[in-house]
């Protein structure tokens, strides 16, 4: 199967599409839906590459060969056992040439129809960066604004199940984009990030709206890449508000897993220090100690998400073409503003 466009691989039309890459390899990034079948695991690729650098071309590919053959027998008579005739696996490696070649030819002499993609992850690689780095974005965008605490991720999820198109940004690169926003389990890769990227790109109409939650250029330790990034440049804003009240209790729930390690806590509030002085840092400490989660994410707001709010808004000055403004963030309140900004898509008012 020859690639040339990403709708190829994201439509493929097979059954199965298998990766037979090292679990290391397949742990940075892959196609999407892709199975890992490896036929060298990462010590049996690092043993060939080795012999095949350091003794003999020949020797490697013998060995390899003979790997190769005994992980895809395994393959076969383990999770594959369960396919009948007609099953149609679509195989890959990193150039689609020795791992995957191999591979292939044997499920073909069984009878299943397998192909392989030509030039392997490397060509879906190659489409994966003219997506994100070298052509423009193709869609409109219009970023969701707001002070930390105004719940922007939960609407962005309330609104896409309201027919607004939307793209998660953190939910896609596993960050809750601030300091203190790392989530258990870390980041995927950045390879992997944008591979998620296209596949939530794909599909989108190009005539509606695109809802982003208004990020920086970076997630976590993940960049925003420059195709993506340039239409949020650019983009106009809606804005949510909501009192420190409201915010400070949204925090202290959405942010519970971070409140409950105060070791942990007051590490990453150390880093802090040098932006909002040793006095302000040592009040937070003291709420820590004390338990109080409302008037710790209170203090974080007010002493430190808002201010540097408000100096990238004087930086960026976006234009606001909508300010929705909530008491409360409940439950039932968020659905209720998801509402009212959805019926603001629908009626065509921010188009």
């Amino acid at each position: 199967m020859e690639i040339s466009q990403l709708d190829q691989i994201l439509t493929h039309g097979f059954d199965t599409v298998i990766d037979v890459r090292s679990p290391a390899e397949f742990a940075e990034d892959h196609v999407p839906g892709a199975i890992n079948l490896p036929v060298l695991d990462n010590e049996e690729r690092a043993r060939v590459g080795t012999i095949y650098k350091q003794e003999s071309p020949f020797l490697a590919r013998k060995i390899g060969a003979a790997l190769v053959f005994r992980n895809a027998s395994a393959h076969i008579e383990g999770p594959l056992a369960q396919f009948d005739g007609a099953w149609r696996p679509l195989v890959y490696c990193w150039r689609g040439g020795q791992r995957s070649g191999s591979f292939a030819w044997m499920l073909g002499q069984i009878g299943w129809r397998s192909e392989l993609i030509r030039g392997g992850y490397k060509a879906y690689r190659r489409l994966v960066t003219e997506r994100l780095y070298d052509a423009p974005l193709g869609l409109r965008v219009i970023q969701l604004g707001g002070y930390t605490g105004t719940a922007k991720t939960e609407l962005l999820h309330r609104l896409a199940h309201r027919n607004v198109q939307v793209l998660d940004l953190e939910g896609l690169a596993r960050h809750r984009g601030s300091l203190l926003g790392g989530m258990p389990g870390g980041q995927p890769s950045q390879k992997a990030f944008e591979s998620a990227l296209v596949l939530a790109l794909h599909g989108m109409d190009p005539t509606r709206p695109v809802l982003v939650e208004a990020e920086s250029s970076k997630i976590g330790e993940l960049l925003v890449p420059p195709s993506i990034w340039a239409a949020m440049k650019v983009a106009p804003w809606i804005e949510v508000t909501a009192p420190i009240s409201a915010r400070s209790v949204y925090l202290a729930e959405a942010y519970d897993d971070i409140l409950s390690d105060g070791e942990a806590l007051r590490d990453k509030l150390r880093h802090l220090v040098a932006f909002r002085g040793a006095a302000v840092v040592d009040h937070w400490y003291k709420l820590i100690d004390a338990g109080d989660r409302l008037a710790l994410t209170a203090a974080l707001a007010e002493q430190h998400y808002d201010p540097a709010y408000a100096k990238s808004m004087r930086a960026v000055e976006p234009e606001i073409i909508a300010r929705f403004d909530t008491q409360s963030l409940s439950p039932s309140a968020l659905d209720t503003l998801a509402n009212r900004i959805a019926d603001q898509f629908q009626s065509g008012a921010l188009i």
